[in-house]
């Protein structure tokens, strides 16, 4: 098996893309902030002491997304054509989906996966002050489509 991001001499190097087509690519990921009923409630009725943490929470996932290549080093910058960040609330947290897509050379699973994550991560920081027993977890790409390795969609079902 030849490692991709290693070079003959065994540092890590960014993966040369030129001769692969440009393809739409798109990906879902998926998170969830686990935290207490009183901090959802809190959130139901807009009672949060930062202000509304879906909002923000949603604001700073894409801003993430389009900044995934500064955070992560081996990430090629790529221009997303959509992000978007969905948060649904639940009894006991809530429910992160982000979406990426560009036109592209590379796939967008790490643009989805920053996304969740740093929403994920904006809403510990919104709601902190009331709940510091939150839990981030179940963070996932969900699927992908396009490129050289096909398409992929998470199946749990064993």
């Amino acid at each position: 098996m030849t490692l991709t991001h290693i070079d003959d001499e065994g540092r890590a190097r960014m993966v040369d893309v030129s001769d692969k087509p440009v393809t739409t690519r798109t990906a879902v990921a998926s998170g969830f902030v686990r935290m207490a009923a009183a901090t959802v409630q809190a959130i139901r009725e807009h009672r949060t002491p930062k202000g509304d943490p879906l909002e923000v929470a949603r604001l700073a996932g894409i801003m993430a997304a389009k900044r995934t290549a500064e955070l992560i080093p081996l990430c090629h910058p790529l221009p997303l054509s959509h992000a978007d960040v969905q948060l649904d609330l639940s009894e006991n947290g809530v429910r992160i989906t982000a979406t990426a897509r560009t036109d592209g050379k590379t796939g967008v699973e790490m643009e989805a996966l920053t996304a969740a994550s740093i929403a994920a991560l904006t809403l510990y920081d919104m709601c902190k002050a009331m709940d510091k027993a939150m839990e981030i977890t179940d963070i996932r790409l969900e699927s992908k489509t396009g490129g050289r390795s096909g398409d992929y969609q998470r199946n749990d079902e064993g």
